[in-house]
């Protein structure tokens, strides 16, 4: 039985047009959650201060105003971008080319898989906070927002949209999805790649619990020019489940059960097993320059998301 297996088992102006839509009480974005918002916009717009807003654009080889690089003349090419200065000094005849500046994509890719809904839900309803903000975040800076969820497949998929009014669909599709299916980042995230020509920022938000490993997942995204941001879900309890005796544990995910006889001795080992597992996570990603967050169920949201802007790597 493989570690995963035992896991899996054991402010003022959003405020104001937010509260014009009527919010169930058992509601993940009630009205406290969407006071919020704006104060985590404000803060983040505050960490990003000083800086010129085309940093937070993509670039691309095109007809912007900044000066790129040079390529050879080839019949055809406008004499308007021959560099005449490097003609005259070298006699070779170079077309100046400039950066053209793109809207910056960035990509939820949420986990709803059955382990994101194991026991009470927390992660769960941990994660779809976190895209919320973080997506408004990215909505209030005229980014191109997109939200999948994903579990062995693309489950669900919002469409792009920007503008932090359209908040009110992120809502909307947050609310709609379920925990529901078997892990494989690698085969839902090849056909996510397939699905978005667009490169962009990609965050990923799952428990990282794939039987086939964590690492394929990532990797698809990077080998494929996306750039990863890993914000991992990590529910303390299940490093040592309540558990005691003879028991039968079964796989949320898979159905598969086993009977297993817990004693101190083991649940030492599992909690060894899961602090060695987040420590391989998180090696995996510094190494490849992947920025990694751990995201405890327990800590407010707000205060995850103002930890996701002082570690870096979202705001850019």
């Amino acid at each position: 039985m493989g570690v995963l297996d035992v896991f899996k088992r054991a402010a003022a102006p959003v405020s104001r047009r937010l509260g014009r839509q009527r919010i169930a009480k058992a509601d993940l974005f009630d009205e406290e959650f969407q006071k919020k918002l704006e104060t985590l916009a404000i803060v983040s717009r505050r960490v990003f201060a000083g800086r010129q807003r085309a940093e937070r654009r993509t670039k691309k080889k095109g007809s912007g105003i900044e000066f790129a690089d040079h390529r050879d003349y080839v019949a055809g090419d406008d004499f308007r971008y021959v560099d005449w200065n490097v003609y005259q000094r070298f006699g070779r005849l170079l077309v100046r080319l400039y950066e053209e500046e793109e809207d910056l994509s960035v990509y939820f890719i949420v986990d709803c898989s059955t382990s994101m809904g194991f026991a009470d839900g927390k992660k769960f309803d941990q994660a779809r906070r976190l895209c919320a903000a973080l997506a408004y975040v990215a909505l209030a800076n005229l980014d191109r927002v997109t939200i999948v969820s994903a579990t062995d497949s693309i489950v669900a998929r919002m469409p792009t949209t920007r503008g932090k009014g359209r908040i009110f669909k992120v809502f909307q599709f947050l609310r709609g999805i379920e925990p529901n299916g078997v892990t494989d980042l690698s085969d839902s995230l090849k056909t996510f790649v397939a699905q978005h020509k667009r490169r962009g920022l990609a965050v990923l938000i799952s428990d990282l619990y794939d039987p086939a490993g964590f690492e394929h997942g990532i990797n698809v995204l990077r080998y494929n020019k996306f750039e990863p941001y890993v914000i991992h879900l990590i529910d303390p309890s299940e490093a040592r489940p309540d558990l005691k005796g003879d028991v039968r544990i079964y796989d949320c995910e898979t159905g598969e059960e086993r009977e297993v006889t817990v004693t101190q001795k083991l649940l030492e080992r599992m909690e060894r097993a899961w602090n060695e597992y987040l420590v391989d996570v998180e090696r995996f990603c510094t190494t490849r320059q992947v920025p990694y967050f751990k995201a405890d169920v327990n800590t407010p949201f707000d205060e995850l998301v103002l930890s996701v802007f002082r570690r870096g790597g979202f705001l850019r």
